[in-house]
């Protein structure tokens, strides 16, 4: 069994490194956005899906030896694909079907040993049986759990701030050519078992009766309904926070840790324990979902109330599939049942909700459908008072609480889009646009929301619409770097980040303002909503796609000034803070411009990643913070300046609203290949 559990163990850790190292590498090329884990993590499911499938047919319909020879040859095939890099050829030309073409790389990428790695689990756990019948490989499969949650609690705090990814690509194609030997050699150690054991085998198959086509159906659900939790949690945080591993991780890392304790053995779920602690889980999302993100706890208080509130839900589903596991005989039909499960819920939340809805409903759709599958498992149990006393009142008493957490969850929903003039969503997020006042009233205004956040507001009366507001009034840090060139001088101004297209308010006659903006939508709710487009005294364009990308492909464009404000909810842009892409900045700078990095968040501090990247470029850093105005109308704002001009930093103008922004001597620069948004969280 020694080498069985050791080839699961480090199959299981292997694959579970590789998801969030794959993933930082091409989440720059699709706008460092969130849906680019959740898009992953479909991947990573449907790719298991198949491992399992190949693994019951492999073992269905071939005997030990040849097994072992396809197996062997499949592995030897991977080798060739090493080391793990995408190819840059990947790089998306336009922002359209993003989901599709990060299946493509991924599948180009690491599909063969990613598929591979996926099969080990059920396949040598069914070799063990082979070689020992009536032998329980169901700790081999807690085993395998284990593996892969140190692979993922191992990532944010080791390697990713030790290794940059080519070196951690280069590490794991060792460690990958390490487990195809080990497999090889345990799949020939199992590849003829005794002519007893042989007799033993045909045993299990005749006594154990096949599972019914409903208790597979209920496999399938209580693994879909985990699933979808999985990748709801996943991106709500990582929306509200930052695209990066450690987010990844804690979730993912939890949904491993609950399969762990649900399979290890029987008595750790404690089902009347976890069951009469679900609604507490469940009632901690709804308030999290419905609260304003202005008045939440601090954020390692939400990180830990959705966790724990996670942690409850994935230890109900996977214990209620260790309850209804079958026979050892039985269990490649199990796992690919419940990878199948975890394939359906990212189908859904990946590609279905993205397409099919105008708001993030999902989430509250997944916590009505575990409710509604863990009501199901209740009624299927002939033992469960459910079952026994329908009409008793803990029967009644479920029944009301399943009502109760399905109707707010309702109201959820209901207010996603009550009151708003607009509610649209696509791969890059959730967008809304809502009307506060009457039109023509002095005060009235309209905002646009992405995600949980503010991103952009205008007052509404004509003779207000070209005022600038929120982030971008005139004591702003961007707002003193564009009329910063004298009068009746033109500029030329690059904004990575459209928004609202505030910025234009502060244009003159010969001014050419061009937008880079990756999300369709934006463009469409700047045009149709907003009118400081078409107010704007200045020359106004609009380039779609990822802002690196479209301007890796220009000449120099002799910028004045380049703002950097693209933040998606309260996510930031990493791939727009490395050096490689200030070095980039600087290029499309004239050699006096202003760069100046929108820096504001809840969360995260990137005063000292900007100041460390100006510090390697040559150039002053200048920190320029706001506060909130009287009336509501200015918000609070950090930007960061970075500039070659001395005598415009000993300005009044900029030295008294200003400081130098100095970084930690220990400060690592950040680049493509390294970045640490763990290590700057607040």
């Amino acid at each position: 069994m020694l080498f069985h559990a050791i080839t699961i163990f480090l199959s299981a850790f292997l694959l579970f490194q590789v998801q969030p190292m794959i993933a930082k590498m091409i989440l720059p090329w699709f706008g460092g956005t969130a849906a680019v884990w959740a898009t992953c993590l479909l991947f990573f499911q449907a790719v298991l899906l198949a491992g399992y499938a190949y693994a019951h047919g492999l073992v269905r319909r071939l005997p030990p030896s040849r097994q072992w020879m396809l197996h062997a040859a499949l592995l030897v095939a991977a080798l060739f694909i090493l080391p793990v890099t995408p190819d840059e050829a990947w790089k998306p030309v336009d922002p359209t079907a993003p989901a599709w073409r990060i299946l493509a790389v991924l599948g180009a990428t690491i599909g063969l040993p990613y598929f591979l790695l996926s099969t080990t689990g059920p396949l040598v756990q069914a070799w063990y049986v082979q070689k020992h019948p009536g032998g329980i490989p169901y700790r081999l499969f807690a085993l395998s759990n284990l593996g892969s949650m140190l692979a993922l609690l191992s990532y944010p705090p080791l390697i990713e701030p030790n290794l940059t990814l080519g070196r951690q690509s280069f590490v794991w194609s060792i460690g990958f050519g390490v487990f195809a030997l080990l497999c090889a050699y345990t799949g020939w150690l199992s590849r003829a078992p005794a002519p007893a054991a042989a007799q033993e085998m045909a045993e299990p198959v005749e006594t154990a009766p096949a599972p019914t086509r409903g208790l597979m159906a209920l496999w399938v659900a209580l693994a879909a309904a985990a699933s979808m939790l999985l990748m709801t949690v996943t991106s709500h945080m990582s929306m509200d926070v930052a695209p990066i591993p450690f987010l990844w991780v804690l979730p993912l890392a939890l949904y491993l840790l609950t399969f762990i304790i649900a399979f290890d053995a029987d008595g750790w779920y404690r089902r009347p324990v976890f069951l009469g602690l679900l609604p507490v889980a469940f009632g901690i999302m709804c308030w999290l979902l419905m609260s304003d993100p202005t008045e939440r706890p601090e954020m390692k208080a939400v990180i830990a109330l959705f966790a724990i509130a996670f942690f409850l839900a994935c230890m109900v589903c996977h214990g209620e599939l260790a309850r209804l596991k079958p026979h050892p005989a039985h269990l490649t039909v199990f796992y690919f049942m419940i990878s199948l499960g975890g394939a359906l819920g990212g189908v859904f939340v990946a590609l279905i909700a993205p397409a099919a809805f105008n708001a993030y409903y999902e989430f509250p759709i997944a916590i009505v459908f575990c409710v509604l599958v863990v009501l199901a498992t209740l009624y299927v149990d002939k033992e469960s008072v459910f079952r026994r006393e329908l009409l008793g009142w803990p029967s009644i008493g479920v029944v009301t609480l399943a009502s109760l957490i399905t109707g707010v969850n309702a109201r959820i929903v209901r207010d996603m889009v009550t009151g708003n003039m607009v509610v649209v969503r696509n791969f890059y997020g959730e967008m809304s646009v809502r009307q506060y006042g009457d039109l023509y009233e002095w005060d009235s205004y309209r905002t646009l929301v992405h995600g949980a956040i503010n991103h952009g507001e205008q007052y509404t009366h004509p003779a207000r619409r070209r005022e600038p507001a929120a982030y971008y009034c005139k004591d702003a840090g961007i707002a003193l770097a564009v009329n910063a060139r004298p009068i009746g001088v033109p500029q030329k101004i690059a904004v990575i980040g459209l928004g609202t297209g505030t910025l234009a308010a502060y244009a003159r006659p010969g001014d050419l303002y061009r937008f880079y903006e990756i999300n369709p939508l934006v463009e469409n709710i700047a045009n149709d909503y907003f009118t400081y487009l078409k107010d704007t005294e200045a020359v106004t364009e609009i380039v779609l796609g990822d802002a690196r990308l479209s301007l890796e492909r220009e000449a120099p464009q002799g910028y004045d000034v380049i703002a950097v404000d693209a933040f998606s909810s309260d996510s930031i842009p990493v791939h727009l803070l490395t050096i490689e892409a200030m070095r980039l900045y600087k290029k499309h700078l004239k050699e006096d411009g202003i760069l100046g990095v929108h820096i504001s968040n809840r969360y995260v501090d990137l005063e000292p990643v900007v100041a460390r990247a100006a510090a390697e470029l040559g150039r002053r850093a200048w920190m320029i913070t706001t506060q909130d105005n009287d009336d509501g109308s200015c918000y609070g704002t950090n930007w960061v300046l970075l500039t070659a001009r001395e005598e415009l930093l000993e300005t009044d103008e900029f030295r008294l609203n200003g400081r130098e922004a100095v970084p930690p001597s220990n400060m690592r620069l950040w680049t493509d290949d390294y970045s640490n948004v763990f290590r700057v969280m607040q």
